[in-house]
């Protein structure tokens, strides 16, 4: 068996090599550095390809949380129409102009509103549908929405009219 195969044996050539006196003072030579290979241009190859990908899924991040926004805003739209037709003396006209100000006031300019039926022509306990509807183009904040291009969301109410008979 070989036990001196672990241990490195003192060579004074080498020690005088590495390290040299001057002055009293100890100098280390300098070594050869290993260069690295050559990579340049990778990390702007990788962004090339990667970029692309990561736009597109921050935009439809955008596009769904806009479209979740809409729902909601006409969701509260119709509610606030059907809580305006079941009250007493209220009127087709007046239930639209409400629900069209709260829809403009939240940036949502372009919905259509329809009122089953007319709150004047209502009794009393019957229920009152309020439907907001509005389509995806015409809310997206993209020039031409690809994500939900040609759907439309709706949202519905409904309420019972007010009063006794």
């Amino acid at each position: 068996m070989n036990f001196n195969r672990g241990l490195q044996w003192f060579d004074p050539a080498r020690h005088e090599r590495d390290l040299e006196c001057y002055d009293g003072k100890r100098k280390r030579l300098a070594r050869r550095r290993r260069q690295p290979p050559l990579r340049r241009g990778v990390a702007a190859v990788e962004f090339a390809i990667v970029a692309p990908i990561f736009i597109l899924l921050i935009i439809g991040f955008i596009e769904l949380g806009r479209a979740m926004m809409v729902q909601q805003v006409i969701t509260n739209a119709s509610r606030v129409g059907a809580r305006s037709a079941a009250m007493l003396n209220a009127t087709e006209s007046q239930v639209i102009n409400t629900v069209n100000e709260y829809t403009t006031n939240a940036s949502v300019p372009t919905t259509s509103i329809v009122v089953s039926p007319s709150p004047a022509a209502a009794a009393a306990g019957d229920p009152v549908t309020v439907t907001v509807s509005v389509s995806y183009d015409a809310v997206s904040w993209l020039p031409s929405p690809w994500f939900l291009g040609n759907s439309t969301l709706s949202a519905s109410s409904i309420m019972r009219k007010e009063g006794f008979e």
